[in-house]
């Protein structure tokens, strides 16, 4: 089965945001299908997160397990503090 251009999108998008969230210290890997990125902290490894990407009418957006919007795919930057500082204070 070949991937669609959609999922090219979101796995391009997707390894932006694993590199920023590394640089964070944090541990990621990328889910094939659907492309989704698993993120944990290495040192507490009883957290881990599940961050998507998804296209909404205003541009792609970062996108936690239960649906709310973590950031635009354009800002991952962002994104990946966001998702650190959530990891950080459970």
């Amino acid at each position: 089965m070949s991937a669609t251009p959609r999922e090219h999108t979101r796995t391009y998008f997707l390894a932006k945001l694993a590199r920023e969230l590394e640089l964070h210290g944090l541990t990621t890997t990328l889910l094939p299908y659907p492309p989704a990125l698993r993120v944990s902290d290495p040192d507490t490894v009883m957290l881990v997160e599940t961050v998507d990407c998804v296209p909404l009418p205003e541009g792609w957006f970062y996108r936690w397990s239960w649906g709310e919007v973590v950031g635009l795919a354009d800002d991952p930057a962002l994104a990946a503090q966001r998702i650190a500082r959530v990891l950080a204070n459970r």
